[in-house]
């Protein structure tokens, strides 16, 4: 009987192992199944569109400056968030604000040149609600603010006491770009949620500890990334469009804005309201964008998402010889816009780039990825390339501008060039602008572009390409797998 019993187990071990097998490989299945589904799925309504062209009225073009003196003191010139709450200080009907960081999370604004802008623009929002009834604010806004769930948000929870309709976008709804991560944790971990009770675990950008799911939902590396405003004024609907966020520790940063009145700033309503109905909270009343009509002279368009990279690559691939091609950009890394741009370089046009050398990360050192590598693939195309004189803060434009002899196009706004920001995932919004290169706001970006490059006046804002060139291979393949696997945060 003992010999017997012996036996058994040894016969089902083979059945005991095929079981595991099958098992294992339907997980690995299921984990294979999540990731593609949620990284091709169809989009939300309104997503990656390209608004009617509108005729542009009163465009203005801001920028905030940072740049370093002969003795190397780091000195800012910013306007662009000083117009935000001039439009928030002058509504009487409606405010409509979307964007990415809106907290003093990593760092704050105690430093001579940096600026408590989420407290500012939190209290514009309030007391401009105290001053007119009737007002309504609605603030679109990621939920890194309350990191992901893992943290309760004081700041949102003010502003709608205040009054304020806060929307927190329901990421999940968007295409994963991180899909290897992305596809596990969908099967593993989203069903547990998140909870703001606190953790074991160090917060990544402040004090205190959060939890683990906390850390598993961040490394899906999504985002809404839009930094939008719209709101009524006395000459019209205002839009405004810009690649600074209301983030204390971002303050001392370089961006742009444009800034415009008419048309396109109901179309720009148009595609937040798309965010809002997919996140959960649809915006009812809302003023409806006009329909198109003829254009003749400068021309405005709104654009979200991958209508901003195929504008973008419309506009490079349209520069001939002679054309001027700038290129002012946090991030590079996309490899059609790379392409385009050594087409464009090998057409004769005039090509100049202008990175962050991606070194600086809210007093964190960067590896200089994907900016250093992708630098050196453009200079030995005979591409022009300087980097960005930073000292702590970063080279935050996202500004593509083509130039010809008679007209000129300026495409600005969220979007960094990089396969997560110009191919459907992360939320973004751009404007672009064309028409003759005298026209005001067109010329005030090629300045702004030119200043930079070339160090006007003795303000060092750009460095040769000598300083920061990357000559390693293996840096360069790393790059290019974290772009095409979505594995960074670029």
């Amino acid at each position: 009987m003992a010999e017997a019993a012996a036996v058994i187990p040894a016969r089902n071990r083979p059945r005991g192992r095929r079981v595991l097998r099958l098992i294992l490989l339907a997980l690995l299945v299921a984990w294979i199944g999540m990731a593609v589904v949620h990284r091709y799925k169809p989009l939300p309504p309104g997503i990656g569109v390209a608004m009617p062209v509108r005729a542009a009225d009163a465009v203005t073009f801001l920028a905030d400056y940072t740049w370093l003196d002969p003795g190397g003191g780091r000195r800012i010139d910013h306007r662009i968030f000083d117009r935000v709450l001039e439009r928030i200080g002058a509504a009487r009907q409606l405010v409509v604000l979307d964007m990415f960081l809106f907290n003093d999370f990593a760092g704050n604004a105690d430093g001579p040149d940096m600026r408590p802008l989420s407290d500012q623009v939190e209290d514009a929002l309030i007391e401009r609600l105290a001053e007119v009834p009737g007002l309504r604010a609605v603030l679109i806004t990621d939920p890194i603010n309350q990191l992901y769930g893992g943290i309760e948000s004081e700041r949102l929870e003010r502003l709608r006491r205040a009054g304020v309709e806060v929307v927190v976008t329901d990421l999940a709804r968007l295409r994963d770009s991180n899909p290897a991560w992305s596809g596990f944790w969908r099967l593993c971990c989203r069903w547990a949620g998140n909870s703001d009770d606190g953790g074991w675990l160090p917060n990544p950008v402040g004090p205190g500890k959060v939890s683990l799911r906390t850390w598993l939902r961040l490394v899906n590396f999504k985002a809404n990334h839009r930094k939008t405003l719209v709101a009524d004024s006395p000459a019209g609907w205002a839009g405004l469009v810009t690649s600074g966020n209301p983030h204390d520790a971002s303050s001392a940063h370089g961006n742009v804005a444009l800034e415009f009145i008419g048309p396109a700033a109901l179309d720009l309503i148009v595609t937040e309201a798309s965010v809002a109905a997919f996140s959960g909270a649809p915006l009812q009343g809302l003023p409806e964008a006009r329909p198109p009509a003829p254009v003749a002279g400068v021309e405005i368009q709104v654009l979200t998402e991958a209508a901003i990279r195929d504008a973008a690559l419309a506009a490079i691939d349209a520069a001939g010889r002679g054309d001027r091609v700038d290129l002012a950009i946090f991030y590079l890394s996309h490899r059609g816009v790379i392409r385009a741009l050594k087409r464009a370089a090998a057409r004769g046009a005039i090509v100049r780039v202008l990175l962050d050398p991606n070194r600086d990360a809210f007093g964190a050192e960067k590896s200089g990825i994907p900016n250093r590598p992708v630098a050196r693939e453009l200079v030995d195309a005979g591409i022009e390339v300087r980097w960005c004189a930073t000292r702590g803060e970063q080279c935050h434009s996202k500004f593509l501008q083509v130039v010809g002899d008679r007209r000129a196009e300026l495409i600005a706004g969220s979007a960094n060039f990089t396969r997560r920001n110009l191919d459907n995932l992360n939320l973004e919004t751009n404007v672009r602008l064309a028409g003759p290169v005298t026209y005001p706001a067109l010329s005030a970006a090629a300045a702004y572009f030119e200043r930079r490059w070339t160090n006007e006046g003795g303000r060092i804002h750009s460095r040769p390409y000598a300083e920061f060139a990357e000559d390693s291979r293996l840096r360069y393949w790393r790059y290019r797998l974290m772009e095409f696997s979505g594995l960074s945060t670029f």
